[in-house]
């Protein structure tokens, strides 16, 4: 967002400030800042490619550690704990 003025309200001679106010809320109702803010602030970014790859490579290499670690006998299959929470 650019640093320009988008909603502005000025005082008239005879309104309170509560009425100010809920000008100044409709206004910024009507151009939608409230709207965009939101948006902008639960924005979540997708992940690349090359992320996506490289996690699925960690993942790939990790099963083959198991499973050759199965295959020595260190680790064993029947026994596999599971995370208690």
């Amino acid at each position: 967002m650019t640093g320009a003025t988008q909603v502005e309200v000025r005082r008239g001679k005879n309104e309170n400030t509560v009425s100010l106010i809920r000008r100044f809320s409709r206004r910024a109702k009507g151009t939608n800042i409230v709207r965009l803010m939101r948006v902008r602030r639960y924005y979540i970014r997708l992940k690349s490619k090359n992320v996506d790859r490289n996690r699925a490579l960690i993942g790939l290499a990790r099963r083959e550690k198991y499973r050759e670690m199965v295959k020595l006998g260190k680790i064993d299959p029947t026994k596999r704990r599971t995370r208690r929470r």
